[in-house]
């Protein structure tokens, strides 16, 4: 059985990546309004993975979403790496997306015409230390289909052109949004390898939502919620490999 340990509510001697405090945000208005996330706190390390675990409509895309600055907020704050997200400007938004986030998400929205190795490069101008482009294809597997266009790859593999969109501007911080949701469960599998893997080899933090209850076990970190409020927050003291994950 997994061992765990409860996260503390205040853990000022350590550098959190991640620091969100009283998190609000709601869509429409007046009688329509729907108030999705009710004052969520919560904080992240660097170089962590976590699984930000709940059942639809919960919140959890949401909070994502704010995290990675594609919804503003009603009120809160949301710190990533010392930078305050939370009234940003929409220019200053799409820098700091630019900066220092790569997404990944259950559909891939690669350009169709476009083969692999185009795909990725589309993201690689976008900062002036992007990772190894051949290294890259090496290790997400891809340097054999390099030449070929979506429409000629499994879904597995197109998942892998957009992992790999998403890191060669190397970016210190990973969202994927149900990130296997589209996919077999032999495949989930393989792509949750090759995110261990990222983590291990380039020390990325990774923000991964999921409703699968499987993948919480692989990560450093899970935090559930539940109708916009977070009901548990713990720390895995042992973790299993992705590869001998079950369930998927």
């Amino acid at each position: 059985m997994l061992r765990r340990v409860q996260v503390a509510r205040s853990r000022l001697e350590d550098a959190m990546y991640i620091e969100v405090k009283d998190l609000k945000k709601s869509y429409g208005t007046g009688d329509s309004k729907v108030q999705v996330l009710r004052g969520v706190t919560t904080e992240v390390e660097q170089g962590k993975m976590c699984v930000i675990q709940g059942t639809s409509g919960s919140g959890k895309s949401t909070l994502l979403n704010c995290i990675g600055g594609l919804d503003t907020i009603d009120s809160g704050s949301v710190v990533v790496n010392g930078t305050q997200i939370a009234g940003m400007t929409q220019d200053g938004l799409a820098e700091y997306r630019r900066a220092n986030l790569g997404f990944i998400f259950q559909f891939y929205n690669l350009v169709p015409n476009l083969t692999v190795r185009e795909n990725i490069q589309v993201c690689q101008y976008l900062t002036k230390q992007p990772l190894d482009m051949d290294d890259l294809l090496e290790t997400l597997g891809l340097s054999e289909h390099q030449d070929k266009f979506p429409s000629q790859l499994s879904g597995g593999q197109q998942q892998r052109c957009a992992i790999a969109r998403a890191l060669i501007k190397n970016p210190a911080l990973l969202l994927c949004d149900e990130p296997t949701g589209a996919l077999d469960s032999n495949t989930s599998r393989d792509i949750l390898v090759l995110l261990e893997q990222i983590n291990q080899k380039y020390g990325t933090t990774m923000l991964i939502v999921t409703h699968n209850n499987s993948i919480k076990n692989m990560v450093h970190q899970v935090i559930r919620i539940k109708d916009g409020m977070i009901r548990e927050c713990y720390e895995n003291e042992t973790r299993v490999p992705a590869a001998e994950l079950e369930d998927l």
